[in-house]
């Protein structure tokens, strides 16, 4: 359904089969690590490694990934959460005003990113036997495929949209825009989801859509920029010698991934976090700065081999 031509977004849960919904930011998270693990097995055999040597590399990052995406967002946009409810921060439940199951509602990127590079060392260390900028320069091409999906996912749950525009590429997030308690006094529904439908279809609830403003979509302007990312640096891999430079593919995809996430900031609405005290760009740009510098100094300190771990 379309307003001019501001598309109104209010998808479902996710996918309902009867006994359970497969929520679609779920889905996508399974779609980001078997392709993750796939894309693993075809570089392991390119590179004679075990494929055994995959399944603890797929532990490993699994655990890395949401672990550090829980701790980076709750230390860079939420950190009163230690003091006023430490337990949200681990477990996917509020405990105070009230107990309430919540899911984990707070996902860094950034933190991923750090999580994942430290678990690296122990996995290069430990398991593959190999420097750690030989894994980290491989495994940057399942990140960033899964980059994409994570920002689709949050394209389906209405979340990190962007500032208000007038472009023909705006949307109206409605779960966005306006709160379930009030989709459903305003419709006089006690089902959520049909209240947003109602919102969405009925003309008798126009005056309400109409009050809804296009925003930026956010989410898709980063997985499109991270799809980008992805072939670039599978075609490094596989098509030049880009490989044989110990920290190069890495240092790129610090540049690459963390530029896209820079830009697309100027357009999507302020999250918190350490933006209130530092001021001029947003939490999310001052957390790319040191990955983008970071990616710059292996570039073009690429050259020299790595022998040792």
């Amino acid at each position: 359904m379309t307003t001019a031509l501001n598309i109104v977004w209010n998808p479902s849960e996710g996918i309902d089969l009867g006994f359970f919904v497969i929520r679609y930011y779920s889905l996508m998270f399974v779609i980001a690590f078997v392709l993750g693990w796939y894309l693993m097995k075809k570089i392991y055999l390119r590179e004679g490694e075990s494929i055994e040597k995959l399944d603890t590399l797929f532990i490993y990052t699994f655990f890395a990934t949401l672990i550090g995406a829980r701790l980076g967002h709750v230390i860079f946009y939420q950190s009163e959460l230690f003091r006023e409810d430490f337990w949200s921060v681990f477990l996917p439940f509020k405990t105070k005003p009230h107990f309430e199951f919540t899911g984990f509602s707070g996902l860094a990127s950034h933190g991923a990113a750090i999580a994942i590079i430290i678990t690296m060392y122990f996995y290069s260390k430990n398991v593959i036997k190999r420097p750690l900028l030989w894994i980290l320069d491989r495994i940057v091409i399942p990140v960033a495929s899964g980059a994409i999906f994570v920002r689709l996912g949050n394209f389906f749950n209405s979340e990190i949209v962007g500032h208000k525009t007038t472009s023909p590429l705006g949307i109206k997030f409605l779960r966005d825009s306006i709160k379930p308690d009030v989709a459903m006094i305003e419709t006089k529904t006690n089902n959520v989801n049909d209240a947003y439908h109602q919102i969405a279809t009925n003309p008798e609830y126009a005056a309400i859509l109409q009050q809804v403003a296009p925003k930026h979509p956010a989410q898709l302007y980063e997985a499109v920029g991270y799809v980008i990312v992805f072939f670039i640096l599978f075609f490094s891999y596989w098509k030049t010698q880009a490989r044989e430079k110990s920290g190069y593919l890495f240092g790129l995809f610090l540049v690459l991934l963390w530029t896209v996430r820079f830009l697309v900031e100027f357009v999507k609405e302020s999250q918190g976090g350490i933006e209130e005290s530092l001021g001029l760009f947003s939490t999310g740009q001052w957390l790319s700065i040191p990955f983008i510098l970071a990616g710059l100094y292996f570039i073009f300190t690429a050259e020299k081999k790595i022998n040792s771990l």
